[in-house]
């Protein structure tokens, strides 16, 4: 017989001797995180078959909702995630929540989505990931694609966008300059890409804020696989306006296969017509980079499937995959 446990505080979770083969949240990532409570499935011979977090009280803001996060989800099989999602959404009714958005981890700036379209392209570096059957597992209990999302291949490199001199020259009049990440002194620039994160980010779906702290946990550990010509700030005289974070695809490597792509991981662009163009040059000028490393393609990640920036390639960009975030309406009407 299965067995839901509850908890509120690391404390609480420090005291659980978690066992079995899903990996355990930690209490650092409990305070870290800060979820409302996390609940663990607890099977018949002890073991933990599933568990996830709850979020309420900081959520994202949608008009007319009151939204409910379920995060840190794994569960070994349907039947236990039947129980821990619908625990999970009574939980959520309960107190007051409208709708249930799935899976996020509390917020977009740590991992959400699950893989709907896996295409044929191979996994790449810092591509969330998880067991095909969590798919059943959501649409089993009610819950429902909500948002897009999407990656895509630029499969050749060597074309260039004519357009790209006008702009460059406009943005340098401006007195927009484009540089590399500073190897020397690293998270000062991630500081500087943090302050152009929060604000150029602001208006997207489902923004909430992140302490810098935490952003610059984040990026920490990717720092050491990090080529810093692949990754480019725009500064002008009161700093940074814009900035593109790309890395090489070191799953490759590791499948033993030679590394020829960039991950374009992250673009964004201070709001205001002063910038106009800078994101398709950031991005062109990452290519460029790419090219100059010997890498041929570029993997665009991760985007919403209505943002601009999904268009910033014109129609060189081939999608190779599609995700979604989904959610469950809540309560009375549900």
């Amino acid at each position: 017989m299965s067995r839901l446990i509850t908890m509120h505080s690391p404390a609480e979770l420090s005291r659980w001797k978690d066992v079995g083969p899903l990996p355990a949240l930690t209490p650092a990532e409990f305070v870290q995180h800060a979820p409302d409570a996390h609940t663990l499935l607890i099977g018949s011979d002890g073991s933990t078959t599933g568990r996830c977090s709850l979020w309420w009280r900081e959520t994202p803001l949608l008009s007319g909702e009151r939204v409910g996060v379920v995060g840190h989800y794994a569960a070994l099989d349907a039947e236990a995630g039947r129980l821990l999602l619908g625990q999970a959404c009574a939980h959520l009714a309960g107190v007051g929540c409208t709708l249930a958005l799935a899976p996020m981890d509390g917020s977009t700036w740590r991992r959400y989505r699950l893989v709907t379209d896996r295409g044929s392209e191979p996994p790449f570096f810092l591509e969330p990931d998880h067991p095909e059957e969590w798919l059943r597992h959501f649409a089993g209990t009610g819950f429902a694609p909500w948002a897009g999302y999407l990656s895509t291949v630029v499969e050749d490199l060597a074309i260039e966008d004519p357009r790209l001199d006008g702009a460059e020259r406009r943005l340098a009049a401006a007195g927009i300059r484009i540089r590399p990440l500073d190897a020397r002194q690293p998270e000062q620039d991630l500081r500087y890409i943090y302050r152009v994160a929060v604000v150029g980010f602001a208006g997207s779906p489902l923004y909430t804020p992140i302490p810098e702290a935490e952003f610059l946990d984040l990026y920490r550990p990717v720092l050491p696989h990090v080529r810093p010509e692949l990754v480019l700030l725009a500064e002008d005289a009161e700093g940074p306006v814009g900035f593109v974070f790309g890395i090489p695809d070191l799953l490759q490597q590791r499948r033993g296969a030679p590394v020829d792509t960039v991950i374009v991981k992250t673009l964004a662009v201070l709001p205001g017509r002063r910038a106009a163009g800078l994101g398709r040059l950031l991005v062109a000028r990452c290519h460029q980079a790419a090219r100059r490393l010997g890498l041929t393609r570029a993997i665009h990640a991760l985007m919403h499937a209505g943002n601009a920036s999904r268009n910033i390639c014109g129609g060189r960009a081939r999608p190779i995959r599609r995700y979604a975030l989904f959610a469950r309406r809540l309560g009375e009407g549900a």
